[in-house]
């Protein structure tokens, strides 16, 4: 089936997650890709980009419903001081399939391929003005946050951005470690000590996207930057993420009692 044709599908139709197989799959991610972000040309990852990722040792897994691609998953490999890890660059899930654990099924569909090939570590980064999506990432998958960066992307063309600079925490996803483990079998992360909070206001995203407001987006992630920097300069990661009743998200930061790192 070509890049071109989209059967309609449903939210409850049947879900198959694999590895995307051919060219005309990559196809599929390449346009889903668009459909997600909106970005210009000048932003999208091309398809020779996907078919690289999956011949050098990367990931490109889909999920399908009735023929049709509805999320996907691109990772590629890297290598830090010796050790190799994946790199999950790009997850994108259609917005009929939203909100329904799809986001998460991919993740996992990732790990097991990484425990498979014997890999530990998987990275991605996510903004930290993104409440889902921390959530998603912290408690649900039970990742790690000790890293920041500062407009990593630099400007994009798209209208999730805002304009905004493209500040990223960076999730460290310890695929075998204790805390991992524990909260796939039990649903639950294992308790920590909370030191510190940094929080998201729930107004973030109508302020992202309201020229009139945008100033108020900058102000939290100028002002969270700047707590993020120096928490983890003091030795401290992102342990747990809380939602609270009116939309806001909370940062829960504090010491990791395992050693994984590939710093050194």
């Amino acid at each position: 089936m070509g890049a071109g044709f989209s059967p309609p599908t449903e939210p409850n139709m049947p879900l198959t997650t694999r590895k995307c197989a051919n060219v005309e799959e990559f196809e599929l991610c390449v346009k889903l890709q668009k459909e997600v972000w909106g970005f210009e040309d000048l932003d999208v990852i091309p398809l020779r980009m996907f078919v690289v990722a999956d011949k050098v040792g990367g990931q490109v897994i889909g999920t399908f419903a009735g023929g049709q691609l509805v999320g996907f998953a691109l990772a590629i490999p890297g290598m830090r001081n010796g050790h190799p890890y994946l790199h999950s660059h790009m997850l994108a899930v259609k917005e009929s399939h939203r909100n329904a654990g799809l986001g998460r099924t991919l993740k996992l569909a990732q790990r097991e391929d990484a425990l498979a090939r014997g890999y530990e570590l998987i990275e991605w980064t996510f903004d930290p003005l993104e409440i889902k999506n921390a959530y998603l990432n912290i408690m649900k998958l039970g990742a790690i946050a000790r890293r920041y960066t500062i407009n990593q992307y630099g400007a994009t063309s798209s209208p999730l951005h805002g304009n905004l600079p493209t500040d990223r925490l960076i999730a460290e996803w310890w695929i075998k470690s204790k805390r991992v483990s524990t909260l796939l079998e039990s649903d639950h992360l294992s308790a920590f000590a909370t030191q510190t909070a940094i929080e998201v206001p729930g107004k973030i995203y109508q302020w992202k996207v309201d020229p009139m407001n945008r100033d108020k987006a900058a102000a939290v992630q100028l002002r969270n930057r700047e707590s993020f920097l120096h928490e983890f300069a003091e030795g401290r990661s992102v342990l747990g993420y809380e939602r609270g009743p009116d939309g806001a998200g909370r940062f829960l930061l504090g010491h990791w009692d395992e050693d994984w790192s590939y710093a050194s």
